[in-house]
């Protein structure tokens, strides 16, 4: 069961069955290390004691006092804390998306800010200092759009746009109709 509050103490009784062991022990010997940094931390549990990543890194990160893995709890919260400009952005590029799709919900997931319909994601949005990444969900939404990306710097799984990008909707659509065909298509 995925526990998606972002709680890094829904890990603890995994780690206590899996490894045999109260949490005050693995408390004891991630405080014995620190002075260590996360990736030595890490390693000593995954190398040293079997634990998964998930469950490493749950434990490093909570001794290392963050408890939780969820930074936003609303995409308002996401977009306060970067460039205005880009915030705004952002917030066209959802409205362009959701004029057309109103059944989409805007959701953080990942820290990030995404779209999705019911469990599925369709489109989500990174933003940097210089840019901001859209991030088109599924097989062949990036390459639905690729003929209209011309200058646009385009990653494996991403499109590069600026941060004062003048919204088109042609792409926008183009990728996340996509998306949502490939959704309409796994109904049974």
């Amino acid at each position: 069961m995925t526990d998606r509050s972002g709680d890094r103490t829904a890990f603890f009784p995994a780690i206590e069955k899996k490894h045999g062991q109260p949490m005050a022990y693995w408390f004891d010997l991630m405080s014995e290390r620190g002075d260590q940094g996360y990736k030595e931390q890490f390693a000593f549990l995954t190398e040293e004691h079997g634990f998964s990543r998930a469950h490493a890194n749950a434990l490093v990160m909570y001794c290392r006092g963050s408890t939780s893995s969820k930074r936003f709890d609303t995409v308002e919260d996401y977009l306060g804390q970067v460039d205005p400009t880009a915030a705004d952005t952002v917030r066209t590029i959802f409205a362009t998306i959701v004029e057309a799709h109103p059944d989409l919900e805007a959701v953080v997931a990942w820290n990030q800010p995404m779209l999705r319909r019911g469990d599925a994601y369709v489109f989500g949005v990174s933003v940097a200092t210089k840019h901001i990444l859209l991030g088109p969900w599924g097989e062949g939404s990036l390459d639905a759009a690729r003929p209209l990306l011309g200058d646009y710097r385009v990653n494996k799984k991403t499109v590069q746009v600026p941060v004062d990008w003048q919204v088109d909707r042609e792409i926008l659509l183009a990728m996340v109709d996509c998306r949502l065909a490939e959704l309409d298509d796994d109904v049974p």
